[in-house]
């Protein structure tokens, strides 16, 4: 006999899985926007797949001719919820980081143009999807943070691209100390397109994005392709390997939990998380 679904439908229009993230349509243009205030637009599993989706939606429209990306708020992205506390993130998250579901291959290689409006706090994966696209346009508010080592992860890929974007000295300031960058410091070390004021930021990035439309497709994705192969490959093995030791482990307890991790010795430990 067979069983009758009777869980609810997704809502009508364009749906990307989470109630997190909305996708609306100006004229030709898609804007995808991370809508958590709650969590501080901290990424779900789910919204993390969503903006992967959202990319593939757009190239399969032929009557969009383009994807913006932003946050609410004076957020973008902190990087991903290692709280859990999303109503529709049902999976470890270290396993699906070990999935296909981060859109950062899908935005490098995305055919039509993507552009992140960038309208705040940025770190973690909410700064990888800002380097993935074509163009990032940040307000004058935004501060990004790589603080993926304070929390266990070996982040092969951040390692790799922004060593090519800033350099390797400025990659190890960045990930082995974790400091703050300001949009200015960013603008000037080569790792976003435009620094504008806060309220000037969606108008810019539309008008960006625009123009990058109006280039030709065929040759646009020829000068991607040759850019993305500039970018390189990431230790995907390496990386994987280290989601599921047990450093990410113990680093998560200490983000739960408000503390230094274990293997900080203890006269460096401060109060408070890294």
């Amino acid at each position: 006999m067979s069983t009758v679904n009777t869980e609810p439908r997704p809502p009508e229009g364009d749906w990307l899985g989470t109630p997190y993230l909305h996708f609306t349509r100006v004229g030709p243009l898609a804007i995808c926007t991370l809508d958590r205030p709650a969590a501080r637009n901290a990424m779900t599993p789910a919204m993390y797949f969503g903006i992967r989706y959202a990319v593939s939606r757009v190239n399969a429209d032929p009557e969009l001719a383009g994807l913006l990306i932003t946050g609410t708020g004076d957020v973008f992205s902190p990087g991903g919820d290692l709280g859990r506390s999303g109503q529709d993130d049902w999976m470890d998250f270290a396993a699906t980081m070990g999935m296909d579901v981060t859109p950062f291959d899908a935005l490098r290689q995305s055919p039509k143009p993507v552009v992140s409006a960038v309208n705040g706090l940025c770190q973690g994966g909410g700064l990888q999807i800002a380097m993935c696209s074509d163009l990032a346009v940040v307000s004058d508010r935004s501060v990004f943070r790589v603080p993926e080592l304070f929390r266990g992860i070996a982040d092969t890929y951040y390692s790799q691209v922004l060593a090519r974007l800033i350099g390797p000295v400025r990659t190890k300031d960045l990930m082995l100390t974790g400091r703050e960058l300001s949009a200015q410091e960013a603008l000037e070390w080569g790792m976003v397109a435009r620094v504008v004021p806060h309220h000037d930021l969606l108008r810019v990035a539309k008008e960006l994005l625009a123009q990058c439309c109006r280039t030709a497709p065929a040759a646009r994705g020829l000068v991607k392709a040759s850019l993305d192969n500039y970018l390189g490959l990431y230790d995907r093995i390496g990386m994987h390997t280290s989601l599921f030791g047990p450093e990410p482990r113990e680093g998560f307890r200490a983000f739960k939990q408000k503390d230094s991790p274990a293997w900080v010795h203890p006269d460096l430990r401060i109060d408070g998380r890294l």
